[in-house]
């Protein structure tokens, strides 16, 4: 079975259904699981001004943590931004690796707009948001809060 598909039960038998990589299927177990710390870094590095080849191989890389130990791969994250001024806040794209930063004033696109309001609290390390919406904060210690 290809990643991206599972089996679902069907009137007596089995029938084959698939998945895009990040749409929000049933919310599994794992996806609640505290993130390693290995991951939390690869986040936090993704704010370090890589290049954009760097950039694409850690958001893989980190697209394939989440796919493999967390059952899902967000649409994106967002994280309080390190860079300085104007910049606070940024989402990272996990699909297209797009990096971008926001003013303070600048608004932010659904549905990420909704995770803005949680990392500006400064409670959290970053927010994930996945399709559906569902919205996971993260703490420090790579705890997730459940909605």
């Amino acid at each position: 079975m290809q990643t991206g598909q599972q089996l679902t039960p069907g009137l007596g038998k089995e029938q084959r259904t698939t998945r895009a990589p990040g749409t929000a299927g049933p919310h599994r177990r794992e996806l609640y699981r505290a993130r390693e710390r290995p991951l939390m870094d690869a986040v936090t590095r993704l704010d370090a001004g890589l290049d954009e080849g760097a950039r694409r191989q850690l958001a893989e890389w980190i697209g394939e943590e989440y796919r493999t130990a967390y059952g899902d791969v967000p649409l994106g994250l967002v994280a309080v931004c390190h860079l300085g001024p104007p910049y606070i806040d940024h989402v990272l794209n996990l699909f297209h690796v797009i990096l971008r930063h926001f003013a303070p004033a600048e608004p932010m696109p659904e549905p990420f707009a909704q995770a803005r309001m949680l990392v500006r609290s400064g409670g959290y390390a970053y927010v994930e948001v996945y399709d559906g919406g569902l919205v996971l904060p993260v703490l420090a210690d790579g705890t997730v809060v459940r909605p």
